[in-house]
């Protein structure tokens, strides 16, 4: 059976979606999956709603857009906002619990809807830094799409030469993403 994977990611500028939609479809090509990315960024420098778009799939993709998203994962109020358009009876809406009162905004037509507390766990537990790395496991969890050797190389590849100048970083960034699966995994 062919399967194809709709992503959608959001957040603020600085969030960095962008980079986990990048490192996502370097692994799901590394893979030998098609893979597709685009970024689509608020009018605004900084500081304006960001969001990645991804598919990956087991066969040529069609189409760069899409109407629905299996997985959409909002990070900001705004992003809540910006992406319920992408959510229909089979979409998964992950959002992070740090965003106050948005229950009210939050889709009520999603197969399910998941508060994970990431960006809590990220200064607790780990590092602020490491928030979208956090959220990479979640995606990663979620969709259950691209092996996590795939995931870690992808991000040797990006980060590579942070790590050579700190290799705590590098046990930090697996740390953060085997945590975010973590979450999802206890919430599916």
């Amino acid at each position: 059976m062919i399967k194809t994977v709709k992503i959608a990611l959001a957040g603020e500028g600085g969030q960095g979606v962008q980079s986990v939609a990048g490192i996502m479809v370097e692994a799901a090509y590394e893979e030998g999956k098609e893979a597709l990315y685009i970024p689509n960024f608020g009018v605004e420098q900084r500081g304006g709603v960001s969001v990645a778009y991804c598919q990956i799939s087991d066969e040529k993709i069609g189409s760069p857009k899409f109407v629905y998203a299996d997985l959409v994962v909002a990070l900001s109020d705004r992003a809540v906002l910006r992406t319920k358009q992408y959510v229909n009876k089979d979409t998964v809406f992950i959002y992070d619990t740090f965003i106050e009162g948005i229950e009210d905004d939050l889709p009520t037509n999603a197969k399910r809807v998941l508060g994970i507390p990431a960006l809590e766990i990220a200064k607790k537990e780990l590092h602020p830094r490491v928030f979208n790395v956090i959220i990479m496991g979640v995606a990663i969890a979620a969709t259950d799409f691209i092996e996590m050797s795939a995931i870690k190389t992808a991000l040797e590849k990006k980060l590579g030469y942070k790590f050579e100048q700190d290799p705590s970083l590098r046990d930090l960034n697996f740390k953060a993403l085997a945590r975010g699966v973590e979450l999802v995994k206890d919430l599916l």
